[in-house]
């Protein structure tokens, strides 16, 4: 959401890209300050001072899913360039369905905040007609997901105006996802880079 909406404010690194459970604490000594006031080290000690990038391997945590997501994320901006456009668009805010809708670039974001409620057949606003296709899917069991959202799906906006955009389709949107929407005119797969070079730095998950 803060990559799509915020763009060049989106920033993760040193472990926040898989969300690391600890803060990061450098050693520190008691010190006073030219003003007098007393402010507290830590011992000098050493102990939060390091990044557990072996959270995100670790099959059993949760941790490499997010990792895995940011990872993808990553790849879906680098192919569509979307931080990099100039066309922003909310198109839907809706408090009662927890629904946000909006284009940045050429892509349609849509996310369902709703705990529980799935929505078959939401209709979203975009701003050009043609056939639409799954750039980034958070539900994938990849990504900790429950793999409800078929990505093999095409979606076909016509000029049927909607919450004031020119054109609309329709959607399959289950609770807590957000699911990037991009015209098929892009039609290598997003992971065809990493899958033709998987050493690449862009396709790195960090090793222990």
């Amino acid at each position: 959401f803060t990559m799509g909406i915020g763009g060049e404010g989106y920033l993760t690194f040193m472990g926040n890209e898989f969300g690391h459970p600890e803060w990061i604490d450098f050693p520190r000594a008691d010190r006073t300050c030219n003003q007098g006031k007393f402010i507290p080290g830590n011992g000098n000690s050493y102990a939060l001072a390091r990044r557990r990038f072996d959270l995100a391997d670790a099959d059993h945590l949760r941790y490499q899913h997010l990792n895995k997501f940011e990872m993808h994320m990553n790849l879906m901006e680098e192919k569509y360039q979307n931080i990099a456009s100039g066309h922003q668009y909310i198109s839907r805010k809706c408090d009662s369905d927890k629904f946000v809708v909006f284009e940045r670039g050429d892509c349609v974001y849509v996310f369902n905040f709703h705990p529980t409620q799935a929505f078959s057949d939401y209709r979203v606003g975009c701003k050009a007609p043609g056939k639409y296709k799954i750039a980034l899917n958070s539900d994938r069991e990849e990504f900790g997901g429950w793999a409800n959202v078929n990505e093999d799906a095409e979606f076909f906006a016509t000029e049927w105006g909607h919450d004031n955009r020119p054109c609309s389709f329709q959607v399959y949107a289950p609770p807590r996802t957000c699911v990037v929407y991009a015209p098929a005119e892009y039609d290598e797969p997003l992971d065809a880079f990493c899958a033709e070079d998987p050493g690449a730095d862009e396709c790195r998950v960090y090793d222990s």
